[in-house]
């Protein structure tokens, strides 16, 4: 931790680019993607209907502003509560729920729970954001206890907090836990493309935790890969840049924090017109971001200094 220490003293760059909003009022917006076909997915996790959850998968026209339900995930009469998307080589939706787990949606809106328990038979946790490598392993936060129907509760005070990998063989593994509401994940891959390390964000510590990923499922060398001072909530959704600089939401702050390569501190803050980021995405082929927010539960667009790293889906028209 001593290189952290000595990087905390360093000058941090204001950096205040021009926001433009694209769509507000999605209660609790959160999980920006694009597919391999281009078309932008989120979701707006806090909806509720006659007193249950109904969270939402939504499509966005990112020209007009239009929002189209893709999806409101259920299993049993239990509502979701969907947080965190990627997508796959098919189009697939894969979705971070805090109540049904790790769900699949089509582009049709066609839902799949993807396990109810572990591969050690243990009832799955809700999950908040995910992740997918270049080889095909989807890493997952997740941050809430035991998924429906058992009683909804979240790792905020006590560290019950994990995370899984589903392998690229379709195996639920949990790789870690005893985390205090572990958000934000994302994958760092060597220049062979092969995933090197992984990087989770724990909101109420602000600190980013860092794995050295050894296999499918597997990581090794747990350590404080950064930190966040301030009095503000905490690291949310996280993405690399095609650098390897770390973009960081930083709720409350009013801020996107920016890590280098090796981690430490920040060395960048991005001012948003907005106090609450929740979580950001790259547009591929473009230095376009695109940043969920809770002050107004919107979606924001800005243009930092470089694109972002390939997704796993980007790889086929690359």
């Amino acid at each position: 931790m001593s290189s952290m220490a000595a990087s905390k003293h360093q000058e941090v760059q204001l950096v205040e680019p021009q926001f433009s909003k694209i769509v507000e009022g999605l209660r609790g917006a959160e999980g920006p993607v694009f597919d391999n076909h281009g078309q932008f997915f989120m979701v707006a996790p806090e909806v509720e209907k006659d007193g249950k959850y109904a969270g939402q998968i939504l499509k966005v026209d990112l020209e007009t502003g239009k929002t189209t339900i893709l999806c409101e995930p259920s299993v049993d009469g239990f509502g979701g509560i969907p947080a965190g998307c990627q997508c796959d080589h098919e189009g697939n939706l894969w979705v971070a729920d805090m109540r049904l787990g790790i769900i699949k949606v089509t582009q049709k809106g066609e839902m799949t729970q993807i396990c109810t328990k572990d591969s050690e038979g243990r009832t799955m946790q809700g999950c908040n954001d995910c992740a997918f490598d270049y080889h095909g392993n989807l890493w997952v936060t997740a941050p809430a206890g035991e998924i429906a129907p058992h009683p909804y509760r979240r790792s905020n005070e006590e560290p019950f907090g994990s995370i899984y990998c589903v392998t690229n063989q379709g195996v639920v593994v949990k790789i870690d836990t005893g985390f205090l509401f572990p958000n934000g994940i994302a994958v760092l891959h060597d220049d062979d493309g092969c995933p090197k390390t992984l990087i989770v964000a724990e909101t109420p510590t602000k600190r980013l935790w860092g794995f050295d990923i050894v296999g499918s499922g597997r990581v090794d060398n747990k350590r404080i890969w950064g930190q966040l001072s301030g009095d503000f909530r905490g690291p949310d959704g996280i993405d690399f840049d095609k650098h390897n600089n770390l973009l960081v939401t930083y709720q409350r702050s009013g801020s996107i924090e920016v890590f280098p390569p090796g981690g430490g501190w920040p060395v960048k803050s991005i001012r948003c017109p907005f106090t609450c980021p929740s979580n950001l995405h790259f547009r591929p082929g473009s230095r376009d971001v695109y940043v969920t927010e809770h002050q107004y539960d919107g979606l924001w667009r800005f243009e930092w200094e470089c694109g972002g790293k390939p997704q796993m889906c980007d790889l086929d028209n690359a």
